[in-house]
């Protein structure tokens, strides 16, 4: 089953990512409209942009480029904001009257260059944008291709493409709890079922993060997030105009080898499929352990078995 879908990304509007798995889910004839930023925005985090105007522009160029299907629905704009600026203008009404023919059932932020592991979801714009999206109320996920080394997205859409698959057996309609309506009151079962884990899932307290190996042999693993630390990550230098200055970035990464985490699965060539709460612990809608725990049970073909 095709579903609407809303699209974004840190990477900007230009990113290949982006596009080539727009131009995938088009194929397949998924309506989907992009709100991306207009530039680069990685590691941002959930910032926003306030008090100051973002500019708003539909790119027809980049839509004839990647549109495959010509019956299927395709829309691409870009705002000059982060990717939280993007989702709250795509879905709090901003789109609303550019778009009406198009209304998302489901976020997806990526694909992204380079992984979202372990603290990486702190960071990450691409994450961000998703868990900006479940917050309110629109089930969400957020995809990677965790390597620099190249910008080969064929795995990455595939194995994108395989988890949507399986999600149509969910998100089966509009969300219901789309702008949160009622507020913290709509909460739901709190037990171990897998129509409990779905419930927490659709009605956005509960989104997925996908980390997909350069070299992926079609395996999947449903994993908790893993241990990973930078080191030596700042550089003094010398600036002439500024005179000292710093830089931010990790001389050297580390991931410990910790089984059953995103992490290891990556590590080990499968594509990490992780369960992550939207809100804060200690928040009214915070995802209770018991059911943090349920939501990492794996499925025979390595999804989660509430699938």
């Amino acid at each position: 089953m095709t579903f609407p879908l809303l699209l974004t990304n840190d990477d900007g509007i230009h990113s290949l990512g982006l596009q080539e798995l727009a131009s995938s889910l088009n194929e397949r004839g998924h309506p989907v409209v992009i709100l991306a930023p207009l530039t680069e925005q990685s590691a941002v985090g959930m910032k926003l942009t306030l008090r100051d105007d973002m500019a708003f522009q539909e790119h027809t160029d980049i839509a004839d480029k990647i549109r495959v299907n010509e019956a299927a629905p395709l829309r691409v704009f870009s705002l000059d904001g982060s990717p939280c600026d993007c989702v709250i203008v795509a879905i709090d009404g901003g789109l609303r009257a550019w778009v009406p023919e198009i209304e998302p059932w489901m976020c997806i932020s990526g694909i992204n260059r380079g992984p979202n592991l372990s603290v990486d979801v702190l960071h990450s714009g691409t994450v961000s944008a998703a868990r900006e999206a479940a917050l309110y109320g629109l089930p969400s996920l957020s995809v990677s291709l965790a390597t620099y080394s190249n910008e080969d997205y064929s795995d990455s859409i595939g194995a994108t493409l395989d988890v949507i698959d399986r999600l149509s057996r969910l998100v089966s309609k509009k969300p219901e709890n789309l702008l949160r309506p009622q507020g913290s009151k709509k909460v739901p079962p709190v037990d171990s079922a897998p129509d409990s884990i779905r419930s927490w899932f659709l009605q956005g307290n509960l989104f997925l993060n996908l980390n997909v190996p350069e070299a992926w042999g079609g395996a999947f693993q449903t994993v908790p997030l893993g241990a990973r630390w930078y080191h030596n990550a700042t550089d003094m230098l010398q600036n002439g105009s500024m005179g000292v200055a710093f830089e931010v970035g990790a001389a050297r990464i580390e991931d410990e080898d910790l089984e059953m985490t995103d992490c290891n699965a990556v590590i080990n060539g499968k594509a990490a499929l992780t369960p992550l709460a939207s809100w804060p612990q200690n928040h009214p809608l915070g995802v209770p352990q018991s059911v943090m725990e349920a939501s990492n049970k794996m499925g025979e073909d390595g999804m989660p078995d509430w699938f």
